[in-house]
């Protein structure tokens, strides 16, 4: 399953910095040899230490991750819904990624100008989240001409759709966006036929600069009402030094721990964003484990066995006879199959079983 997350900012944030740290982390490409890989492209791996243990407990030769895309499109300035700079081609960008991290200044440097003056997160968040309401109007608005001569004719369908671009537009130009709507499952289908931008999960990317006034640390009036913000619109958000995580991204594991301490970074923002993005994205991950290799396979939350199987191959849909499962700590406790199949702990499952997080199977098609 191949999901991707567009990395969206105004100039001068630390964007690029950001997606530069994030394809440090990036899986060889011999791992995944049917991709063709864009530069602007990074293929991340998602954080598990769970896999790395279940590699060990097989004796693995291959330990390949789950794993999640991540999209440096061009930078956004005011007036993008209207064409200015590069506005059609961040525009374009942003439609064919399946969620958006929108990186957002919280630290002062005057070395480093911002593009509007002053530093403001609430007024950067408001000024891309403008742009992209802009465009889905337009969106919105041009599909309602398309079907007006329909509506006029009484046609039901398209009286329904109307409806649905009516509450649309008036969402729109509320000022909210359209994923903060909330839709019957006919008015969602009309909805995501449109590709709407705004309709796409957003995770709020707050960046720190290391050596650097940060607005989070110095208890900042614009800090907490950026956070009230987020907040009220229940988004998720995570808080990262990309600068900081560009730097750690050469350093062996055994060290970062004692470079975080000296830069009085605690965790490690890098994982912490990417894992942000894998669960934004609804994804879960099962594993397959043997002497061969360990793989996490990526799902989308509550996939049927049959389902989770084709992450695999798409025979297993249809071939799927049944699955054998068993938790990921059981497994290791057990300290091997022989020994959980003696003690019970491997179930048999059917077709409609639903696949949890963490679950090791295995197929019988």
């Amino acid at each position: 399953m191949s999901l991707s997350i567009g990395i969206v900012g105004l100039p001068n944030v630390g964007k690029s910095t950001l997606f530069n740290a994030l394809t440090k982390k990036s899986v060889p490409a011999e791992n995944f040899p049917f991709c063709t890989i864009d530069p602007s492209v990074g293929v991340v791996a998602v954080p598990d230490k769970r896999l790395n243990q279940l590699s060990r407990l097989s004796d693995s030769k291959r330990t390949i991750p789950a794993v999640v895309e991540f999209v440096d499109i061009a930078g956004l300035v005011k007036g993008a819904a209207d064409g200015e700079g590069l506005g059609n081609q961040f525009l374009s960008n942003i439609r064919e990624v399946d969620a958006i991290a929108e990186v957002v200044r919280i630290f002062e440097d005057t070395d480093i100008t911002h593009v509007h003056g002053e530093v403001n997160p609430l007024n950067d968040i408001e000024v891309i989240n403008l742009e992209l309401m802009m465009a889905d109007f337009q969106t919105v608005a041009k599909r309602q001409g398309n079907i007006a001569k329909d509506v006029k004719k009484n046609d039901k369908e398209a009286e329904f759709e109307d409806a649905v671009l009516t509450k649309l537009i008036q969402t729109l130009e509320a000022g909210t966006l359209a994923s903060q709507l909330d839709f019957s499952k006919e008015e969602l289908l009309v909805a995501k036929n449109l590709h709407l931008l705004t309709m796409k999960p957003i995770l709020y990317v707050l960046n720190k600069k290391y050596d650097a006034l940060n607005l989070d640390d110095d208890g900042d009036e614009r800090f907490g009402k950026a956070i009230e913000m987020l907040e009220n619109m229940k988004a998720e958000y995570v808080v990262v030094d990309a600068g900081v995580e560009h730097e750690l991204s050469d350093v062996s594991e055994s060290d970062k721990d004692t470079f975080r301490r000296e830069f009085g970074v605690v965790e490690d923002g890098i994982n912490n964003l990417i894992l942000a993005g894998y669960n934004l994205l609804g994804l879960i991950t099962y594993f397959t484990t043997g002497e061969d290799e360990t793989r996490a396979w990526t799902i989308r939350k509550d996939s049927t066995a049959p389902i989770a199987g084709t992450a695999i191959h798409t025979d297993f849909k249809e071939k799927f006879i049944r699955a054998e499962v068993i938790e990921w700590n059981k497994l290791l406790a057990s300290g091997s199959y022989a020994k959980a199949r003696e003690l019970g702990q491997v179930r048999t499952e059917g077709k409609e079983y639903v696949v949890k997080d963490g679950d090791v199977i295995e197929f019988r098609i």
